[in-house]
């Protein structure tokens, strides 16, 4: 018998679902008009369009699907060389294939998405694009399945904005079943806190350019994904409490013989959901508790603020309307359980050898702090992703988690949690509503009171920094980062120099309008301020010296200044022209035009996704 569910998961998602009736039900109902209630979709099509969409398959293919009656997998693929953790997709569309024929269905690679890597990107001019990445994923990925060829979707990517970006438009045609499929992290390199030890060496002067490239090598050093708890492995842990990868999958190693079992299992399941005699699309499978699960995975690891942005959208891309106060909620009443850098020393690799996803959802399941009746890819109920798959004789088998976690440094029961609340807060005030990921940040510096250093550059902070000017308890204020002024970018260029103020000493903070990685977290930060700047928010009045109070205890984010005064303050807002025309940026002129805001995802689609009266 289940345990009772948790009361204050009860209330958020009942609230979940009373603010949500009204988009739900109208994403429900265009949902059931596009679903061929026993045919496949393919048979919607004249003869000449079939013709086209099987000329260059193979005619043992072809005849299939010129029948209309095998099931027919799309395969999107976010593949790069780029991406180290999308590498190791290249080959995958031909498993996916052998494994579909194996259970009588077909699959074809439906379309290709862009995949941006921010770690490439970081500091550079082509972070600017990078959030609106994952909406032009989203288009790829309708564009992809608009053939409507297709009766089940097999989804292949891993890093920050490409699943949330797969995921959304997967949703747009979410009476498809939907399976994703992981790639892995790469194995193990440098410590992560030896590599954070000499990016601040290098901040400061004391070693050269050829020393960190040197660390930096031997931390990104071979296919699969950064082994940080980053955005990146914060989309596959909320994959897995979603219920849309295979059960513990998300952190088997690339080119194993384990991940190619995975790869091709993964592939029959998706024919499988194909081949129900009623096919339950992604779009009814995803509910509320579906979205109060992920946000619990997301307070229990210790997971990416970029999730405050992305569950959102994702949420609403469904008709599921949730905000930060959703997640403050749920922070107040779910333990931390995992401490993996840049919350702790673990990598990814080390959580998962320790117990991993698996063990985190066992240990909420007990404790009523997650949904277990919800759909899966698996089926009904969430039990399944307690267990753990292995190869036994060459035959991939599921055994469930151990008992005991092997590791308390990394990983922890709910009766000895490393916190009480989860790893993120909910800061509001005269500045408007920010997030903060408290999960990292030392106990010490969860109340910072410090004069403000105003900036609209992050090449004006590392100037300040290089000049000895931020040696002081100070709040670093940088404005005009949000979607409206320049496509809102991750600020994780400017952590080793604030990393070097607090390790000096001083009382530091960074508060903002823009993103910062989902490996950022040391330094409290209140990041994704909205309003922003640009859209008037009291952010671009603050001035230099006015006294800021951040308070990741209480949520409180103010400018100790008295309301009249910081009322008819002037607003200078900084020229922006250099921000919206090379690197591409031109051709993005649409997206920051109509963004909306943090808290409502941050979404370029419209007003039907995004209308803030929700």
């Amino acid at each position: 018998m289940s345990p009772k569910l948790h009361p204050d998961l009860e209330r958020v998602t009942e609230r979940i679902r009373s603010r949500s009736a009204h988009s739900r039900q109208q994403y429900l109902d265009m949902l059931a008009s596009m679903r061929l209630q026993g045919k496949r979709e393919r048979s919607q099509l004249s003869c000449t369009n079939l013709a086209h969409a099987t000329a260059a398959m193979p005619n043992a293919i072809k005849i299939e699907l010129h029948q209309a009656s095998a099931a027919n997998l799309a395969i999107v693929s976010a593949y790069n060389d780029i991406l180290s953790a999308h590498q190791p997709l290249k080959d995958y569309p031909d498993l996916i294939k052998q494994a579909a024929m194996s259970v009588g269905a077909t699959a074809q690679f439906a379309g290709g998405t862009p995949a941006m890597c921010d770690g490439v990107t970081q500091g550079q001019a082509g972070m600017e694009l990078s959030l609106f990445s994952r909406d032009v994923i989203a288009m790829s990925t309708a564009i992809a399945l608009s053939h409507q060829m297709f009766d089940a979707t097999v989804c292949l990517g891993v890093c920050d904005k490409i699943v949330p970006g797969l995921l959304i438009g997967a949703l747009s045609f979410g009476h498809l079943p939907t399976v994703f499929v992981p790639a892995g992290p790469m194995e193990t390199g440098i410590s992560n806190d030896e590599k954070a030890r000499v990016r601040q060496l290098y901040a400061t002067g004391e070693v050269g350019r050829e020393a960190l490239l040197a660390s930096e090598a031997a931390s990104y050093h071979s296919a699969g994904t950064c082994t940080f708890y980053g955005t990146a492995n914060s989309n596959q842990m909320l994959m897995e409490f979603m219920g849309l990868h295979l059960p513990a999958s998300a952190f088997v190693h690339p080119n194993t013989e384990l991940r190619t079992a995975l790869i091709k299992q993964a592939a029959v399941q998706a024919a499988l959901l194909a081949q129900a005699e009623r096919p339950i699309g992604v779009g009814e499978m995803l509910d509320e508790r579906s979205i109060v699960n992920a946000i619990v995975g997301l307070m229990a690891t210790g997971g990416s603020t970029n999730h405050t942005l992305h569950l959102v959208a994702i949420a609403r891309a469904a008709g599921i309307i949730i905000d930060w106060s959703d997640f403050d909620a749920l922070s107040h009443s779910i333990p931390l359980l995992a401490r993996v850098y840049p919350n702790g020393k673990a990598d990814v690799n080390q959580f998962h050898a320790a117990g991993g996803i698996a063990y985190v959802i066992r240990e909420l399941l007990g404790a009523g702090l997650l949904h277990e009746d919800v759909r899966t890819v698996m089926g009904i109920g969430l039990r399944a992703y307690t267990q753990e798959p292995y190869l036994q004789q060459g035959e991939l088998v599921w055994r469930d988690v151990p008992t005991q976690c092997l590791d308390e440094n990394i990983v922890r029961p709910v009766s000895k949690p490393f916190a009480l609340n989860g790893g993120l807060k909910l800061l509001q005030g005269n500045l408007g509503r920010a997030v903060m990921k408290v999960s990292a940040v030392p106990e010490a510096n969860h109340i910072i009171e410090a004069p403000a250093l105003m900036f609209t550059e992050q090449a004006q902070v590392i100037a300040a920094f290089e000049r000895g000017e931020l040696n002081r308890d100070c709040v670093v204020v940088l404005a005009y980062q949000g979607p409206r002024a320049n496509g809102m970018p991750e600020l994780h260029q400017l952590t080793p120099q604030l990393s070097v103020l607090q390790n000096q000493g001083y009382k530091v903070a960074l508060v903002t309008d823009g993103r910062m990685s989902g490996a950022s977290g040391k330094v409290p930060a209140a990041i994704h301020l909205t309003p922003e700047a640009l859209l008037g928010g009291n952010i671009a009045k603050i001035q230099n010296g006015d006294v800021l109070r951040l308070n990741g205890i209480t949520g409180e984010l103010n400018v100790l200044v008295d309301a009249q005064t910081l009322m008819e303050r002037p607003v200078n807002p900084p020229e922006l022209h250099t921000h919206h025309h090379t690197t591409g940026r031109r051709l993005f002129a649409s997206m920051r035009q109509t963004c909306s805001s943090a808290e409502t995802g941050a979404m370029s689609f419209g007003s039907e996704f995004s209308d803030e009266r929700h």
